[in-house]
This record gives C-alpha cells, structure tokens and sequence, in this order.
C-alpha cells in the first residue's frame, strides 16, 4: 500500500508541476515536474501513513 500510495502521488503531482510549467519552457517544466515528483513522494507517504 505504501508503494502505491507513492507511485500515484508522485505521478500525479509531477504531471502537474509540468503543465505549469510548460508555458515557461522545457527547462523549466523539468524542474517544476521533479519537484511535484518529491512532493508527491512525500504526500503519498503521509496517505500510506494515514491508512495504516
């Protein structure tokens, strides 16, 4: 469940800090995507947390 709580979360977030930042550019995007991925990491671990 942990794992999984992760894996969506950090997906999730991730997309989303690459359609913002898209319209800024390629660089951009990639940084604002890898840090939705660290804070999707951390969000899906507190959910994990949570549910158990």
């Amino acid at each position: 469940m942990n794992k999984l709580c992760i894996f969506v979360a950090s997906g999730v977030f991730s997309y989303a800090g690459w359609y913002l930042g898209e319209p800024l550019g390629l660089g951009w995007a990639i940084v604002i995507s890898s840090i939705g991925a660290l804070v999707g990491v951390y969000v899906g671990w507190k959910i994990a947390r949570r549910f158990e």
